[in-house]
């Protein structure tokens, strides 16, 4: 329960250099980010629940496990869509619920504009997604409204997190599990993560 993993491998540092390079083209950091979601969602996916099954090979018998319980991946719109998919190409039966919010410019606090939580199916556990963890605002806003609807085991990914949001979050939910790609220096006078990547959403679907 609870604490930060921040992932250690080499192809992870690539990709990430990818996303920060200004010059990266959305094609690129499209894919680019796709590819950090599958670790991420690797991952997160770590402790899910399973049961010993039997299984017979074309040799002999042996054990296995199978994936038990509802799983729901949660994006906060829009930047959050990007690391949807491969929860989806590993988990094909995985829930998707949607959270919008955008960060108010003056205040950093995040602005809710569209929730279906309500409409949930009978979900065990959540992952939050959404690359960058910044002040940690929406993330802690997001956690709040999955818990006002009865879901209590809740983890969050991120490409980014700034030591700032890390600790805001850890501080308002230590039971909550942080997983991320890289946690950077520190956020600038914008609430901004340096060195960062930029604004994720703009640059994933190409409206810089």
């Amino acid at each position: 329960m609870g604490g930060i993993v921040e992932l250690n491998h080499v192809i992870v540092k690539h990709y990430l250099a990818v996303l920060r390079n200004k010059d990266t083209l959305p094609a690129c950091f499209g894919e680019a980010l796709d590819r950090l979601g599958m670790f991420l969602a690797i991952e997160l996916t770590r402790g899910l629940g399973a049961e010993d099954i039997s299984v017979e090979t074309p040799l002999a018998l042996t054990s296995g496990k199978r994936i038990t319980g509802k799983l729901a991946v949660v994006p906060i719109l829009r930047a959050g869509l990007a690391l949807v998919q491969p929860f989806r190409e590993l988990l094909p039966e995985v829930v998707i619920l949607h959270l919008g919010m955008y960060r108010d410019e003056q205040s950093a606090t995040p602005v809710s504009y569209y929730n279906k939580l309500e409409m949930a199916p009978d979900i065990e556990s959540a992952i939050v997604v959404d690359p960058m963890l910044a002040t940690g605002g929406s993330a802690i806003a997001a956690i709040k409204a999955l818990q006002a609807n009865g879901i209590e085991k809740i983890s969050l990914g991120c490409v980014i997190a700034a030591p700032e949001g890390v600790a805001r979050l850890q501080q308002e939910f230590p039971e909550v599990a942080i997983t991320t790609c890289s946690i950077d220096e520190r956020l600038d006078e914008n609430h901004y993560i340096l060195p960062g990547l930029g604004d994720a959403g703009d640059r994933y679907f190409g409206t810089v």
